[in-house]
């Protein structure tokens, strides 16, 4: 896996090389975006941990000052509701067991998410496609009324890829999907976390302004 993404690195560079100097143009942008949230379900600690999908909108500020140096600063939001329950397979709860075992506990939640990412980019014609990684903190917060639960922060890892479409002279169309690494968050004083890493699917549409 290791290889096939130096490969990929190193060709994108080399495309980069021999673009001309049309990949040397500078772009300072924002951008707003909206997306999916797509979890997965993770399992450890004897708990099933379910998030829900959910819907969620973007901020992005970048610049670019040459293909492989850009970089950008943003911030998300999305709803992060988890479900918590017990799982059988574990051992630690079976059918029959005294005290018997615990109910499911849904727990509704805000995610906020702010990132620093480094972007690569080739600039051709109207179109600009971009490759992008960084890091940056995951606030997932309940939300008020809730009893027995608590919010937490978690590190993330981001990658992601994308185009941009020049539509106008200083307005255009970005289109990427950004994938997002991090510790399943605990919520809830009724369940330990599966503490397991889990990871959410982005594919987003926006429009962004050159300045």
């Amino acid at each position: 896996m290791r290889k096939i993404w130096l490969q990929g690195f190193l060709s994108f560079a080399g495309l980069a090389a021999i673009g001309g100097v049309g990949t040397a143009q500078a772009q300072t942008d924002m951008a707003l975006s909206v997306y999916g949230a797509f979890h997965g379900t993770t399992n450890g600690n004897g708990t099933i941990q379910s998030p829900s999908n959910s819907a969620g909108g973007m901020i992005e500020l970048r610049h670019i000052r040459n293909p492989l140096i850009g970089y950008e600063a943003t911030y998300s939001y999305n709803r992060a509701n988890q479900v918590y329950s017990s799982s059988f397979a574990s051992g630690t709860c079976v059918v029959g067991a005294t005290p018997p075992c615990p109910s499911p506990a849904a727990v509704s939640a805000n995610a906020h998410e702010i990132s620093a990412d480094w972007v690569a980019s080739i600039h051709i014609a109207n179109l600009r496609p971009f490759a992008l990684t960084g890091v940056g903190l995951l606030f997932n917060q309940p939300t008020g009324g809730q009893i027995n639960t608590t919010s937490d922060t978690k590190a993330v890892f981001l990658y992601g890829a994308g185009l941009d479409w020049g539509v106008f002279p200083h307005i255009g169309l970005r289109f990427q999907y950004r994938g997002n690494l991090y510790k399943a968050p605990d919520l809830t004083a009724l369940y330990t976390s599966t503490n397991a890493f889990t990871h959410t699917s982005e594919p987003m549409i926006g429009a962004y302004f050159r300045f």
